[in-house]
């Protein structure tokens, strides 16, 4: 047993080190210490080690999706994207990518959550009808999204789940439907598909 243990330690960190294309940083450094803790059997700073690498990967994957969150739009200006690696406690850990959008005195923010455990289970719940129940179901570059809407209030929200590892929220105040909706189909869907 604790060969098995040991050869999936061994093939876990090799796996980590292959996918960091960076050699001397953080994580690199954290994954030898790793493996030195492990080969001296303190389990415990080993586990350390891991969590915090995997923590870094979150946070350079998160980084490298800012990307994907779309330019302002003509008459808009745009805020720096923001990436924010969520704790366990908050949707099972996982990134969260923001950008704030403004214009007058209307704002849109564009939210991309990834990364979380939680994803999984939600692809079903999105699936689920009565998720949508008061929400106008909507294809957005090929897309389904889940669009509600308050004409009076001038706010709202559209939600899609894409490839099942990403949750995408578009919401605004003071703005038009359409307006959200050409923010959402500002995103590329397709090179979220292939990160």
């Amino acid at each position: 047993m604790k060969t098995i243990i040991k050869t999936l330690t061994y093939a876990s960190l090799a796996t980590i080190l292959l996918t960091c294309s960076v050699t001397a940083d953080d994580i690199s450094d954290t994954l030898e210490e790793a493996l030195a803790s492990y080969k001296k059997g303190d389990v415990t700073q080993t586990k350390e080690d891991v969590i915090y690498v995997l923590e870094l990967l979150k946070q350079q994957s998160g980084n490298t999706l800012k990307d994907q969150l779309p330019e302002a739009l003509e008459g808009w200006e745009a805020e720096e994207a923001k990436s924010e690696t969520a704790g366990a406690g908050m949707l099972g850990g996982g990134t969260v990518l923001s950008r704030s959008y403004k214009k007058d005195k209307s704002k849109i923010v564009i939210e991309i959550i990834t990364d979380s455990p939680l994803l999984q289970g939600l692809g079903s719940m999105f699936a689920n009808p009565m998720f949508n129940a008061g929400g106008e179901i909507k294809r957005i570059n090929r897309e389904k999204a889940t669009i509600k809407y308050n004409k009076k209030r001038e706010s709202g929200e559209i939600v899609l789940m894409i490839d099942k590892r990403f949750i995408v929220n578009v919401k605004g105040t003071k703005v038009s439907k359409d307006e959200l909706i050409e923010y959402t189909e500002a995103i590329d869907f397709k090179a979220l598909k292939k990160m």
